[in-house]
């Protein structure tokens, strides 16, 4: 059994913010997949089901972002599940935009939702480090991730759920090289051309043909006998 677990803010208010990218990541999961309804359970938003024989939770805590580990500590510990049985998806700030990295282990990093967890299940658990970019000053990084994605965003921002959504099933079974080319193909699809113009066939030359003869009859004798 695998535990996914998004992370974001609850309520419509957040719905858009880069914040809740984790979220979105798991809602795609869930309508791509025929998951369960959500329904509330472990301070949070569940859904389930399986992909093969590994059966799937997907939580949204809904605890706000700094209590996050409430909810999936709460989790881990009513289904007997191991730290290594979670899988956490966040938006990353030090990734570009569309960028996305599987993670096992390690530091927070200073993010709110991330350093709860660390707290409630310890850091023994893998991460889907999704990039929305950075704003460039620190003092900014606030009001950055609790805005929502613009426009220009929705392009590269669909392609990657999509391609979490192909590879999560890669992911449950704990494959992540295989999950990672499932979002590349999604992000970055190999080309189909070179983009350059097909060369024209060569002309097939045309063979002679020899010109009518218009000389007169007078003319054709006179010229048998230069």
């Amino acid at each position: 059994m695998k535990l996914f677990v998004g992370l974001g803010n609850p309520g419509p208010k957040y719905a858009g913010n880069r914040h809740n990218i984790g979220f979105m990541a798991l809602d795609r999961i869930a309508e791509d997949h025929g998951f369960s309804p959500w329904r509330k359970k472990f301070q949070g938003l569940v859904s389930e089901g399986k992909f093969g024989s590994t059966k799937v939770i997907l939580l949204k805590p809904e605890t706000f972002m700094n209590l996050s580990g409430q909810a999936v500590g709460e989790a881990m510990r009513f289904h007997k599940l191991d730290s290594t049985d979670v899988v956490v998806f966040h938006d990353e700030l030090d990734l570009a935009p569309g960028k996305c990295r599987v993670k096992s282990g390690g530091g927070h990093a200073g993010h709110n939702g991330l350093r709860s967890i660390h707290q409630h299940i310890s850091p023994a658990y893998d991460r889907v480090r999704l990039g929305i970019g950075h704003p460039g000053h620190k003092d900014a990084v606030s009001g950055y991730v609790l805005r929502d994605f613009s426009k220009s965003d929705h392009d590269w921002l669909d392609d990657l759920q999509r391609g979490i959504s192909d590879g999560a099933a890669h992911l449950a079974q704990d494959d992540s090289a295989k999950f990672m080319n499932a979002v590349a193909l999604r992000v970055a699809p190999p080309r189909s051309s070179t983009g350059k113009a097909k060369p024209k066939p060569a002309e097939t030359p045309k063979e002679d043909v020899p010109s009518e003869d218009t000389r007169s009859s007078m003319q054709k004798l006179i010229d048998k006998f230069k």
